[in-house]
């Protein structure tokens, strides 16, 4: 039996959904039975009847499945895969902020840890941060965490001021101009579509910004052929598979390769998820603590989307 059998046997004895990113490897994608972005995740996560759900991608994303979730078991392949960005905002510099600075209200970025999920009082992605924004209430600051490109861009949209929290993705913020310039250079014609997460740099010369399943659909829909893709690589599977006649160029970041990938999504694998769904761990958990908290922030932010 090989892997994709053995995972597809597990998941009806186990009454099991697999979830993921768009950034993981191929072959994970492909056993998946909903694959989208943050917002689409959280919604999956939101009306599975699952017993188990197995979510490939990284901790934060996990942690938002279990708040939605508290009565399932939700497992991750690898413990390890976390996020830069998430990690950017420990909870007790973002508790000090807080508290000298109580006038503020606190919109997250949903890749952010569980505790800061607990002290905002509502979450964001990228899909719909400017309708966040826009519904935030008027007679009071804004706190923008923990994106700082993201925030800085959805101001640029909004007209609307706001505090921007000092974090940013270590892939998004490595892509390089003087490539991207070289590959629209020699691929006339070429459109740069960019994640918010990108670098100022790179958005002023994009031709199209948006989340990650915003860029997917963008690509399906285009009358144009040939694209330069700005955020994490695995994206371009799903491009692929759905617009199978358009070029599809990833955009290179400072260092010497030809893509940019996580090194955080990439620590999941196929092994490891068939090994997941086999043990059922390892297992997420969030203390009781801030569960109701977190859960509050998340359902405020799906229902603001709505």
């Amino acid at each position: 039996m090989d892997l994709f059998q053995k995972i597809e046997k597990l998941k009806k004895e186990k009454n099991a959904v697999i979830l993921a990113h768009y950034y993981q490897d191929p072959d994970i994608q492909d056993v998946a039975d909903f694959i989208g972005d943050s917002l689409e995740l959280a919604r999956a996560a939101q009306r599975t009847d699952a017993d188990l759900i197995v979510f490939a991608g990284v901790h934060f994303m996990a942690e938002g499945a279990k708040i939605l979730n508290p009565t399932r078991k939700v497992i991750l392949p690898d413990l390890r895969a976390g996020c830069s960005l998430s990690d950017s905002c420990p909870p007790d510099r973002f508790r000090a902020f807080k508290e000298k600075n109580p006038e503020h209200f606190i919109i997250s970025y949903i890749n952010c840890s569980a505790a800061i999920k607990a002290m905002s009082d509502v979450i964001c992605t990228s899909s719909n941060a400017l309708r966040i924004v826009e519904k935030a209430p008027k007679d009071r600051p804004i706190l923008f965490a923990p994106d700082r490109n993201l925030g800085r861009w959805v101001m640029e949209q909004t007209g609307r001021e706001m505090t921007l929290w000092p974090g940013s993705c270590i892939v998004h913020e490595t892509f390089s101009e003087r490539k991207i310039i070289d590959l629209k250079t020699a691929n006339p014609g070429a459109k740069l579509i960019a994640h918010p997460e990108c670098e100022a740099n790179i958005l002023r010369i994009s031709d199209y910004i948006g989340s990650t399943s915003q860029l997917l659909k963008y690509v399906i829909e285009s009358p144009l052929d040939t694209f330069i893709v700005a955020t994490e690589a695995g994206i371009l599977h799903q491009m692929a598979k759905k617009a199978p006649t358009k070029k599809l160029i990833a955009a290179p970041p400072n260092q010497n390769c030809a893509c940019n990938e996580c090194p955080f999504m990439k620590l999941n694998t196929l092994e490891k998820l068939a090994n997941a769904l086999e043990t059922e761990a390892p297992e997420i958990h969030v203390p009781e603590s801030i569960q109701e908290q977190a859960k509050k922030s998340l359902t405020r932010m799906l229902e603001w989307s709505n």
